[in-house]
C-alpha cells in the first residue's frame, strides 16, 4: 500500500487537514462506525437512513460544485471525479460506469465498504445507507439541479456484502 493519493495539506498553525481547499478530518475508522451504531441504535435505521440521505445529498452537491471548480471539471467527470475520491479515501472502492449519463439512472457497485470491513458487532442486512443520498446528490450538481428543489433522482441499496455477494449494488433511479 502506498501514500495516501489525494493531496492532504495540514496547517502547522491550526493542525488543519485539507485536500483540494476543503477541510477534512482523519479518525480511526471503528469511531465512525461506533458513532454510526450509537445513533441507529437511538433512532433506528429507517429514520438514520433519512436523515444520512439527506445529508448526504447536500454535501455531495456541495463537493462537486467545489471540486469542479478547483479542477476544471464538468459534467459526469466531476460525478467519476466523486467516486474516484470517496475510494481514494478509504470509504470502499466505487464503480458508477454504468450510470447513464443523460438520465443519471444506473447502478453504483461498491467494494470494500468500510461499513462492512467495519461490522465488528456482526450487524445484520444493509449497512451502506450512508451512500445512498450521495449518489442523487452528486448527479443532481452534474444535472444542475438545486438542492433546494425537488429531488428527481433516489437511491436504493439493493444488494450490500454484509449479505453475502462481494459487493454492494445501488440503483438510481428516476424518484
Amino acid at each position: 500500500m502506498g501514500d495516501p493519493q489525494v493531496p492532504i495539506d495540514v496547517d502547522e498553525k491550526t493542525g488543519i487537514w485539507t485536500t483540494d481547499g476543503l477541510p477534512m478530518i482523519y479518525l480511526p475508522r471503528h469511531f465512525f462506525i461506533n458513532n454510526q451504531n450509537v445513533v441507529e441504535d437511538a433512532i433506528g435505521r429507517a429514520a438514520y437512513a433519512r436523515q444520512l440521505y439527506a445529508s448526504g445529498h447536500k454535501s455531495a452537491h456541495s463537493w462537486c460544485a467545489h471540486e469542479a471548480k478547483v479542477h476544471g471539471l464538468t459534467g459526469m467527470a466531476v460525478f467519476h471525479h466523486y467516486l474516484k475520491r470517496l475510494s481514494q479515501r478509504g470509504w470502499a472502492q466505487f464503480d458508477g460506469g454504468s450510470i447513464d449519463p443523460e438520465t443519471g439512472c444506473g447502478e453504483v457497485r461498491v467494494k470494500n465498504s468500510c461499513f462492512v470491513l467495519g461490522n465488528a458487532e456482526n450487524r445484520p442486512g444493509k449497512l451502506c445507507y450512508l451512500f445512498t443520498g450521495c449518489f442523487p446528490g452528486a448527479l443532481a450538481w452534474v444535472a444542475g439541479e438545486s438542492t433546494d428543489g425537488p429531488h428527481t433522482l433516489t437511491c436504493e441499496e439493493t444488494r450490500c456484502a454484509n449479505e453475502g455477494g462481494g459487493e454492494c449494488v445501488f440503483e438510481v433511479r428516476v424518484g
